[in-house]
């Protein structure tokens, strides 16, 4: 069964910046700090658009050439969603070498993508019609923008997946803003926010300190002394 936390928890989560969740999950130390988030290549295209935080749905796609016999039906994708809890975040892996041949994303993916509970997509190809896009509120983390669909078709639905080396799971927990997207941890996430109000309680004097008259290197240094 997938895990599921409460709704208030997600809002909370989701009024939070990405950058001040990685820095609450490292307080945890359950992973190097270099990992649990995509990489810059893989950007958010929409960076007006609110936070998002969502259970990520999975599939992997081609677009180089013809679909042949490996394939995955768009029905099995939709059950596939269904199976795991709102909201959710569609993370799909582009198998094509070099990726972002043809787009899968457009304004009618997207829009049967809004309509079955998602909330943004996660990939490593490529996107297009971004003007409906994000007149939807469909938030995109992708590699590229670009203009075709050329033969684009899932290759599978529902396994691990790994864009921008991040390797994502079918229900895992994704928080992502305009700076990226992570992979937040299911044993922390109720302890997140109390962490970022660690965070806060301790960066909050360094920064106005350093924003005042009364700075020196002095005082900021003793500062940071009173925090070691």
């Amino acid at each position: 069964m997938a895990v599921e936390h409460p709704p208030e928890l997600l809002r909370e989560l989701a009024g939070i910046t990405t950058p001040t969740i990685a820095n609450a999950i490292e307080l945890f130390n359950l992973r190097p700090r270099e990992a649990g988030f995509a990489s810059g290549a893989i950007r958010c295209i929409f960076p007006a658009l609110p936070t998002v935080v969502g259970y990520a749905c999975t599939a992997t796609m081609k677009a180089a050439s013809p679909p042949g016999d490996r394939r995955a039906g768009r029905g099995e994708m939709w059950q596939h969603i269904l199976s795991v809890p709102a909201p959710r975040i569609i993370v799909v892996q582009d198998e094509d070498e070099p990726p972002a041949v043809g787009s899968l994303w457009g304004e009618v993916n997207g829009s049967v993508h809004k309509a079955l509970g998602a909330v943004a997509v996660v990939t490593d190809g490529g996107i297009r019609d971004i003007d409906e896009l994000e007149a939807m509120g469909m938030q995109m983390f992708a590699r590229e923008v670009i203009v075709s669909h050329a033969n684009v078709h899932l290759t599978s639905v529902g396994k691990p997946v790994t864009v921008g080396g991040l390797t994502v799971h079918p229900g895992d927990l994704l928080h992502g803003d305009k700076h990226g997207v992570m992979l937040v941890p299911h044993e922390i996430a109720g302890q997140i926010p109390e962490a970022v109000r660690r965070i806060e309680a301790f960066e909050r004097p360094i920064i106005d300190l350093c924003r005042s008259p009364e700075f020196s290197v002095e005082a900021l240094d003793a500062l940071f002394q009173r925090r070691m």
